[in-house]
Formats: C-alpha cells, sequence, structure tokens
C-alpha cells in the first residue's frame, strides 16, 4: 500500500470531500461565514483563505493519498489567521503554537495509523520553520464528524490538556514529543549537512 501526504495547494483542493471544500468554520468568524453561506459563496472564501495564507504563511495543510486515491487530509495554521479560534471558551492559542484546525480520514482507511502519521508530518513541518507546539480544540462531547476534531482523538495521539473545558477543552502538542529518537537524530543531520553543505565544483568538459 502507497501512501504519500502532499502539502495542500489550490491545485489539490478539489480532492478534499465537498463538503469540506465549502466549510468556512475556522476560516471566517460566525458572522462573517454565515454571510457566505447565505450567498452561496463559501466555496470561493475557502479557496481565498488558502491562496492568502499560502502567499502569506506557507503550506496550511496537507493531502494524504493511498494507492493515489486521496484518503484525508489536515488543515493549521497560526491562530491570526483562524478567526473563529477566538470564539471558543478556552482560547487563545498559545503565542508559540500553530492551531490544528481540522482533519478527517476517509471512513475505510480509519483505524491504519493514518491519523499519527499526519500528525507526525505537521510536527516536522512546524519544528523545521521554528515552532515549539500544536495546539487544538477538542470536542469532549463529540458523536460524528464536524469541523472540531473529537478531544479522545487528540489525546490518544499524544495532545495534552492545558485548559480545560466540559465541552472545548483546549489541547497542546509538544512538537518534540512526536518525533522519534531515530527521527531527532535524521533532523539534527539535515539541519548539520544543510549547514555545511557546498556548492558542486563544476568539471571542465
Amino acid at each position: 500500500m502507497g501512501r504519500r501526504l502532499v502539502p495542500l495547494t489550490l491545485d489539490n483542493l478539489p480532492d478534499l470531500p465537498r463538503r469540506c471544500r465549502t466549510c468556512v468554520f475556522w476560516e471566517l468568524d460566525p458572522v462573517s461565514g454565515e454571510a457566505a453561506v447565505k450567498a452561496g459563496t463559501p466555496e470561493l472564501e475557502k479557496e481565498a483563505w488558502i491562496s492568502a495564507v499560502l502567499l502569506d504563511w506557507g503550506s496550511c495543510g496537507r493531502v494524504v493519498y493511498v494507492d493515489e486515491v486521496p484518503v484525508g487530509y489536515v488543515l493549521y495554521a497560526p491562530p491570526a489567521y483562524v478567526p473563529r479560534s477566538t470564539a471558543f471558551p478556552t482560547s487563545p492559542v498559545s503565542p508559540d503554537a500553530v492551531q490544528l484546525m481540522t482533519a478527517w480520514i476517509m471512513p475505510g482507511y480509519q483505524g491504519q495509523g493514518l491519523g499519527r502519521v499526519m500528525v507526525q508530518t505537521v510536527a516536522k513541518d512546524l519544528l523545521r520553520r521554528g515552532f515549539r507546539a500544536i495546539e487544538a480544540f477538542g470536542d469532549a462531547r463529540w458523536k460524528e464528524p464536524a469541523c472540531v476534531l473529537p478531544a479522545d482523538h487528540l489525546l490518544s495521539v499524544g495532545f495534552k490538556t492545558v485548559r480545560p473545558h466540559p465541552t472545548h477543552p483546549r489541547l497542546r502538542l509538544e512538537l518534540r514529543t512526536t518525533l522519534s529518537w531515530k527521527e531527532d537524530v535524521e533532523l539534527a543531520l539535515d539541519r548539520l549537512l544543510g549547514a555545511v553543505q557546498k556548492e558542486p565544483a563544476l568539471r571542465p568538459l
């Protein structure tokens, strides 16, 4: 089974489920989000948000492919780009953290460790970019797939509760804890080799 995680761009945005492509729960504040739905423009707003974050901050998501079939995705960004986060009773997200907004895996592919792989991939990306942690608002009463991730799932992949709440606790994952010793060594080697790598000498023809 070949699986790969690819940065989310406008080119592969159509590989997300339609209900996710047309959802602006996190991307707009509650009033603007409701207005976009009434106007019938949530998909355009989603594209505009992803385009703006890509240009301003960089990669803000990953799409998961198994044997070239899109089976899941994860979305994340600094809280400054996530207007809805301020509406939660356990906000704000810590200034040294990036917010894990939402994630989804196709039912037939759940329970295969893809959720943990997604979190590790996001952690590697953010660690390289100088961030210390990922934070997320969990749903402690989760019953069905929704924009807010189940708190139990976040806890199962390594998050810890930093702000308890009966409905929407805020959870945090220290990036260093997600990487194994082997990955830490690989990361250190990457940085070392990147620092000492020189331009190859040109050979005469």
